[in-house]
């Protein structure tokens, strides 16, 4: 069973390995009381990777480590800078199926092998206060890293790292930072100890690239000229391990394309990062990961003129399909914490019967199992071929003419045509009677309003404040038409609550009580949209 800590450390570089350290003392940082060594551990990592180094180039790491007090397999996710989730797994000969599937986003189908071993010799001292409680723990690692795939040769330095105590306040590190610069050390380059193996090992670049590459299209053309279904495959594989590589800085998106190309590339990113979050259920993980894939959808029906349809139609079809995966139990959640949050304002008097018995009841029947039924999903191969896709598009997207046109002209009547469809659902839902009509229309405006204000979202950057402040009329009319529709919601599950509990020979008297006020709340939305409604509709669209 895997088990995880948040790792908070910096690292300092030290002299070249077989030199002394420059480690001062230590006892004089504000809050030290002792410096205690705890000796030196003898430390043999295997770090393991693609082929084409996946994990390494996402900051991602995973070694198989003996020795010190914490062996076994290391997954290490970053959160922010200097800031890591490990999750640690017991050692076994072969890679965990729990961390390959933390993973699996950023692998998809391939192996994961040995690329570098690490041999440290770490000297540890503990700074501890003056009750003894730990405060960081700081170590002089002299480290040989040796290539085992992707490249050859070995290399040494030694580093320095101060890694805070668990629940320690970060602002310690600072003051042990100020001490250590003093002492003439300076932050590490590498953002660890594999990119620095990586670096330093890496295979030299061919003086000469273009024979390269004209030998590789030599030897394509012996094979018969035309690329067939393994060239395809190739492909592929090369574009999913292409997203993956941050490259060199992108210039300022000057089109159309450039310019919803990049929310595209965003969202497509967000998905991938989130996934292991969500294998890990780390609160609003699914929430995040559910509405990139809406604002992808949204993006390709939006900007049609950018992108063919023809193309990112069954893409959409596929992230409909993710979005809905990952709504199975949260929608229902959602309408149990309103269900509750209604029940508990209700005075002890108007309350009769089992009814928070039922609702639980009631709740429990409708929940789906899906936490197994989600990692199941994102272990399967459709799910997979949709990221492969969104890949594919993102190194080569279908753009058509008009992505090459400047944004102010293509993206604006976008968005203006997003805001039109808004408008004229609001302006029919205000015509309508209260009712179920009306209550329709105002959740296709709430559609329409989420995905004008998506386009507004990939549009602000080339467009500016009338962008953005869109944007904060969308969501500001999204969220009370979204009571409405909450409303509503309730108001079925009410129905159906005051039903079971007349069969079972219950009081339906509260669950009448409880569909009253839900009216009055529909009424009080339906009264207040005019007033939300008209300074959004005089001032436009961008």
């Amino acid at each position: 069973m895997a088990d995880t800590k948040r790792e908070i450390e910096r690292k300092y570089e030290g002299p070249p390995a077989g030199g002394d350290a420059p480690l001062p003392d230590l006892t004089d940082v504000p809050g030290v009381s002792r410096v205690i060594d705890k000796g030196v551990a003898e430390l043999d990592a295997t770090y393991y990777d693609t082929a084409d180094q996946r994990l390494a180039t996402a900051f991602l790491t995973l070694r198989r480590r003996t020795g010190g007090d914490d062996a076994g397999w290391h997954l290490k996710l970053p959160v922010s800078e200097g800031v890591r989730d490990e999750i640690r797994a017991p050692l076994s000969d072969t890679v965990p199926e729990e961390l390959t599937a933390l993973v699996r986003s950023r692998i998809r189908e391939a192996e994961l092998v040995p690329v570098v071993r690490l041999l440290s010799a770490r000297d540890i001292s503990h700074l501890v206060d003056a009750s003894g409680t730990l405060l960081a723990e700081v170590s002089v690692d002299r480290v040989r890293a040796e290539r085992l795939s992707g490249g050859a040769g070995s290399t040494e330095w030694t580093e320095i790292e101060v890694e805070l105590a668990d629940d320690g306040d970060p602002a310690f590190l600072d003051k042990v930072e100020k001490k250590l610069r003093k002492a003439g050390l300076k932050r590490s380059a590498s953002a660890s100890k594999l990119a620095k193996a990586l670096d330093d090992t890496a295979p030299r670049k061919s003086a000469h690239p273009e024979k390269a590459e004209r030998a590789e299209k030599a030897g394509k053309a012996e094979k018969g000229g035309k690329a067939g279904a393994t060239d395809k495959v190739a492909d592929a594989s090369k574009a999913t391990a292409t997203a993956a590589k941050p490259g060199p800085p992108e210039s300022a998106p000057h089109t159309a394309g450039d310019h919803v190309l990049a929310y595209v590339r965003t969202q497509r990113d967000a998905i991938v990062e989130l996934d292991p979050a969500v294998r890990r259920d780390v609160p609003d993980s699914v929430h995040r990961m559910r509405v990139a894939t809406r604002r992808l959808r949204s993006t390709f029906r939006s900007y049609g003129k950018i992108f063919d349809r023809t193309v990112t139609d069954p893409i959409g079809v596929e992230l409909k399909w993710l979005a809905a995966e990952l709504g199975v139990d949260r929608d229902q959640e959602v309408l149990t914490e309103h269900l509750t949050a209604t029940l508990d304002e209700l005075p002890s008097d108007l309350v009769s019967g089992p009814v928070q018995a039922r609702v639980s009841a009631w709740s429990g029947a409708r929940r789906s199992g899906s936490r197994q039924r989600l990692i199941a999903v994102l272990d399967g191969k459709r799910y997979l071929d949709l990221l492969t896709a969104l890949d594919t598009l993102v190194a080569g997207p279908p753009l058509l003419e008009a992505a090459a046109k400047k944004p102010e002209k293509v993206i604006s009547k976008a968005v203006r045509k997003d805001f039109k469809k808004v408008a004229g659902l609001v302006g029919e839902a205000l015509e309508l009677p209260p009712g179920s009509e009306r209550d329709l229309t105002m959740h296709d405006a709430r559609k329409k309003a989420k995905r004008t204000r998506y386009a507004a979202e990939a549009a602000t950057p080339a467009l500016g404040k009338p962008a953005a402040d869109l944007v904060k009329s969308m969501k500001s009319l999204q969220t009370l038409l979204g009571d409405h529709q909450d409303s509503v919601m309730v108001r079925g599950a009410l129905r159906e609550l005051a039903t079971e509990a007349h069969e079972a020979g219950e009081n339906a008297f509260t669950y009448g009580v409880l569909y009253g006020r839900q009216e009055q709340r529909a009424a009080a939305v339906e009264a207040a949209l005019p007033g939300e409604w008209e300074p959004i509709e005089d001032k436009g669209a961008v």
